[in-house]
């Protein structure tokens, strides 16, 4: 039986190769490379599927692939989209530690945030992360209008779109670049691996086999 995992292009890819290579597993093609969707590996019975970030769940939950590598911040969202109905088809049993970043607040350098939040002002705030904004605003009390963009967050505040945003932030270069400033951090992000619990079931040995490997080496690296 084929074991098939889901990755994203880019960060998350790239960062799970040497956990890939700890289980003995290789990818044979550069994903920047090569036009496949289905790529191979040394293993004739092991393949990866890309497929976009926030689709990674989703490939996953309805058996498109047995176990992928995907953000927190994909996870929280996909489980408010499904109404957390997902939890009962996601086995969620490691965090990778990579594609390590944060989830913030930010805005332009000058706006007087938390003067508006004490006057319980109404923020317009521009978020990709639409649930994990809403829930984070309602336990502070602060009233919002949130505002679902795809593209870059950072222009919003500067068209007067929105006051704020809620976006992922890692070195926060791109913040000021366009004189935008973080001003509350909402929780810390990073990939985690999950996996079909009815492929687990068919294919356990297999996949537990990756699963430990996983954790040998995300173990390795914490000691490092």
């Amino acid at each position: 039986m084929t074991i098939t995992l889901a990755l994203s292009k880019g960060r998350i890819f790239d960062e799970t190769l040497p956990l890939l290579a700890a289980a003995g597993i290789t990818v044979l093609e550069d994903p920047e490379k090569s036009r496949k969707l289905i790529l191979p590996t040394n293993h004739e019975d092991v393949r990866v599927v890309l497929v976009r970030a926030t689709d990674v769940p989703t490939y996953v939950q309805y058996g498109g692939a047995d176990l992928g590598v995907t953000g927190l911040d994909t996870l929280l969202e996909h489980n408010a989209d499904w109404g957390g109905a997902s939890g009962a088809a996601l086995y969620q049993p490691l965090d990778l530690r990579i594609a390590q970043c944060r989830m913030s607040v930010a805005v332009p350098d000058g706006f007087d945030y938390a003067g508006a939040v004490r006057q319980g002002s109404r923020l317009r705030v521009a978020t990709k992360y639409v649930a994990i904004a809403r829930e984070f605003f309602a336990n502070k009390g602060v009233h919002v209008d949130l505002i679902k963009l795809y593209g870059s967050m950072e222009l919003a505040p500067l068209t007067g779109l929105a006051d704020a945003i809620v976006d992922l932030v890692s070195t926060g270069n791109t913040l000021k670049a366009n004189r935008l400033v973080e001003v509350e951090q909402i929780m810390d992000i990073s990939s985690r691996l999950v996996v079909n619990q009815a492929a687990l079931k068919l294919k356990q040995a297999r996949i537990r086999k990756i699963i430990d490997a996983f954790a040998s080496a995300t173990a390795a690296r914490g000691q490092a």
